[in-house]
C-alpha cells in the first residue's frame, strides 16, 4: 500500500475509526528542503508542537502547535499551522456550551488563516473530532489560495481513514490541492496509536534528491472519557 496521493503530500491529515470503531487521527509532515526536514513533533502535555531539531529560529510557517486535544471533553483539533489553536478554542467552547459543532466554523478559521504566503500558495488544512450527545463529530477540510474554504463533515466506517493534504503529490512539481475533489480514502485495520502512526509514515516512504521526505507522523486513537493515545514517530530527534 502507497500513499494513495502520491510520492509528495506535503502535510496530511487523515481522520477515521480504528477496526474496533474507535476515533482516531494520524498527522504526516514531509518536506523536500532541508529547512522543512529540520523539524520534529514534541508532545508538551496536551499538544503537540512541530518545532525546530536545534536551536534554529523561530519560523511560523514551520513551527506550530499541530495537535490539541481535550482531556475532559476528549475535542481535539490538528492542522498544518496556527488555525490549530483556534479550532481547538472554538470546538471547545461549543462543547461546553452543548451548541451543534457545525462546520462552518472551522471553515471560517481556515478562510481567515489563508493559504500560507510561500512561493507554492500551500493551503491549509485542518481536522477536527468533537462529540454531540456522546458520538463523535468528524469535520476536515482546507482552504486553497484559488478556492473558499472547504469543510466536510465525514462518517468513516469502522477500519476506514479519510484524508487530505496540501499538495497533489508530484515530487518535482508540487501543486497546492483541488479544494473540489474528492478526499482519499485508505483502510487502516490496526487498534492502537503505534500501529496508526507508523502506518501513515510507512505507506509514505520517498525520496527527493536522494533525502527521504519524511519529518514525522503522528497517530492518536481515542478510548473514551476523553483519553486520548497518542504516538509520534521522528525521523530525526
Amino acid at each position: 500500500m502507497r500513499n494513495p496521493i502520491g510520492p509528495y503530500p506535503g502535510r496530511q491529515i487523515f481522520l477515521g475509526k480504528t477496526a474496533h470503531g474507535n476515533p482516531c487521527f494520524a498527522y504526516l509532515i514531509t518536506g523536500r528542503s532541508p529547512e522543512s526536514r529540520q523539524r520534529k513533533a514534541v508532545r508538551v502535555d496536551d499538544v503537540i508542537r512541530i518545532g525546530p531539531l536545534s536551536d534554529q529560529a523561530y519560523d511560523p510557517l514551520r513551527h506550530y502547535n499541530g495537535v490539541r486535544f481535550d482531556r475532559t471533553s476528549g475535542v481535539l483539533s490538528v492542522s498544518n499551522g496556527i488555525q490549530t489553536d483556534a479550532s481547538y478554542e472554538i470546538y471547545k467552547l461549543l462543547f461546553n456550551v452543548n451548541s451543534s459543532p457545525i462546520k462552518e466554523y472551522l471553515e471560517n478559521t481556515l478562510e481567515g488563516a489563508g493559504a500560507e504566503p510561500d512561493s507554492y500558495h500551500t493551503p491549509r488544512i485542518g481536522g477536527i473530532i468533537t462529540f454531540k450527545q456522546g458520538k463523535p463529530v468528524w469535520l476536515i477540510g482546507i482552504k486553497a489560495q484559488s478556492a473558499h474554504a472547504r469543510v466536510v463533515q465525514v462518517e468513516p466506517a469502522a477500519g476506514r481513514l479519510i484524508g487530505v493534504s496540501t499538495y497533489k503529490g508530484s515530487l518535482d512539481n508540487p501543486e497546492a490541492t483541488d479544494a473540489a475533489v474528492t478526499l482519499p480514502e485508505l483502510e487502516f485495520q490496526g487498534n492502537n496509536a503505534e500501529e496508526l502512526g507508523k502506518y501513515i509514515y510507512d505507506i509514505s516512504a520517498s525520496e527527493y534528491k536522494g533525502n527521504d521526505i519524511r519529518v514525522c507522523s503522528i497517530g492518536g486513537i481515542y478510548s473514551g472519557n476523553g483519553d486520548w493515545s497518542v504516538f509520534i514517530n521522528n525521523v530525526q530527534n
